[in-house]
């Protein structure tokens, strides 16, 4: 069996971490096992979808890296075959119209509510052997229901809940398609797993409540099932449920925060399926490890703190170069000063082990391309008259040096020898004169990657 998988989301609103974990868990699976990947935009509620919806769906699944080998299919496009088959299952029975009006309908339900049964439509319009059907309202548009079966169960074997059955007695005719005929997602669903070939059906657990029905009219069509796996929800760090109504947010704010592809898809790999205690892995290694029989019962719960923490593992181990394209834009926007300063990379290298982000990367990289302006009040307290001293005697000495870390250190070792100081005493002035600011990495390296001519030229405006 050749695996083919989908994701199908519905363009209402952005690609959040749900989705996006779906979205990953079925393109793993298909590429884990050489298979198929099918995108789906189903766009069938035409009051909620919007073209920028869609547009944030491909652009989420873009920067996730997820490409998929068929589509995007719209359901849109796809209405002549689905009244195709909605008229194929009424000439077969298996389907009917039912002129009931949604007032009726009600006024049904109101009924089974007040004598404690659960509310369903009774079948008033459903065709048996030997019975009367009401006569049809004039000039009332019928939709179309699906012809449930009235007895037995509905069961599968669900790769992450396991087993599940559901009695038909439970379920009712539900519509198919609307009095303009347009379909109905459970109907449109169906035909479009059918006509994909979907082996397996990975998605939330939102949707378990679709699956008997869907199962039942894809029986009914003929169809072989597909594997389904009801992955649980993620909750928000207060426990409660994350969606888009609630705590969660777009795919495409991550990389605007500054999170990187990489730390954001291992994170969401861990998020309700395990692989030992493996917990940093690469996207090739989760695609060869990948399988349904490690997907966990429980709800994951969404941990910023986590996320975070990985998304620094992902900075240490990144590309100069490429941590420095990222980085440009805030840059940029916080109006730095680039040309003539220190190589972007180099100064990436020096500071990527403390960020958290790529936007806490550009912050502090900003001290490299702006001009120092120290906070008055610190000069005054660490611009002592010693440390001036100590600073001309630095500033005279540096002009003769190979301009290395280690000779820097070297030099800076010296003055406080001369001068009896402590390397706070030289350190601190020196940082606020040529940075503005307090506090830094290493020194050394600070100066070594501003250069000579720019540490000189601050010191001595500093000092005059």
């Amino acid at each position: 069996m050749t695996v083919r998988t989908r994701f199908a989301p519905s363009p209402t609103g952005y690609l959040h971490l749900g989705g996006a974990r779906t979205a990953l868990f079925s393109w793993a699976y298909a590429r884990r096992f050489g298979g198929t990947f099918i995108l789906r935009i189903e766009d069938t509620d035409l009051e909620r979808s919007t073209p920028e919806a869609v547009q944030a769906i491909l652009d989420g699944m873009q920067w996730l890296g997820l490409d998929h080998d068929e589509g995007p299919f719209y359901q849109m496009q796809r209405m002549d075959r689905y009244r195709e088959v909605i008229a194929h299952m009424l000439a077969a029975g298996t389907a009917y119209h039912c002129y009931a009006s949604p007032d009726e309908v009600e006024a049904m339900r109101e009924r089974q509510r007040a004598a404690g049964d659960k509310p369903r439509y009774d079948g008033t319009w459903r065709p048996e052997p030997g019975k009367t059907l009401p006569a049809i309202p004039e000039g009332r548009q019928p939709v179309v229901r699906f012809k449930n079966p009235l007895d037995g169960d509905v069961s599968w074997d669900d790769a992450v809940k396991g087993t599940i059955t559901i009695s038909n007695r439970e379920l009712d005719d539900f519509v198919i398609a609307r009095p303009d005929g347009t379909p109905t997602y459970n109907f449109c669903v169906v035909v479009d797993d059918w006509d994909m070939q979907i082996t397996h059906v990975i998605r939330g657990d939102d949707h378990v409540n679709n699956t008997p029905r869907q199962i039942n009219v894809l029986k009914a069509l003929g169809g072989t099932l597909p594997v389904y796996g009801h992955v649980p929800m993620i909750l928000g760090a207060d426990g409660e449920k994350l969606s888009k109504r609630h705590g969660a947010v777009s795919v495409m704010e991550y990389p605007a925060q500054g999170y990187l592809r990489d730390a954001m898809l291992n994170y969401l790999a861990r998020l309700g399926w395990s692989h030992g205690d493996d917990e940093i892995f690469s996207l090739e290694q989760f695609c060869s490890w990948f399988d349904l029989d490690h997907l966990t019962k429980s709800p994951a719960q969404f941990n910023p703190e986590k996320l975070a923490w990985l998304n620094n593992h992902y900075i240490k181990t990144a590309d100069n170069a490429e941590l420095a394209r990222l980085a440009m834009p805030e840059l940029e926007r916080d109006g730095a000063q680039l040309d003539g300063g220190p190589s972007l990379p180099e100064v990436i290298g020096l500071l990527k082990d403390r960020a958290t982000t790529v936007n806490e990367l550009a912050d502090a990289a900003m001290l490299f391309y702006r001009e120092p302006r120290p906070d008055p009040a610190l000069l005054a307290q660490h611009l002592t008259d010693a440390a001036r001293v100590a600073l001309r005697q630095f500033a005279a000495a540096a002009g003769d040096i190979d301009w290395t870390r280690e000779a820097i250190s070297a030099l800076m070792k010296q003055v406080l020898a001369d001068c009896q100081l402590k390397m706070p005493q030289l350190a601190m002035p020196l940082r606020l004169l040529v940075t503005g600011q307090l506090q830094t990495p290493s020194v050394d390296a600070v100066l070594f990657l501003f250069g000579r001519d720019e540490v000189l030229s601050r010191l001595n405006a500093g000092l005059a």
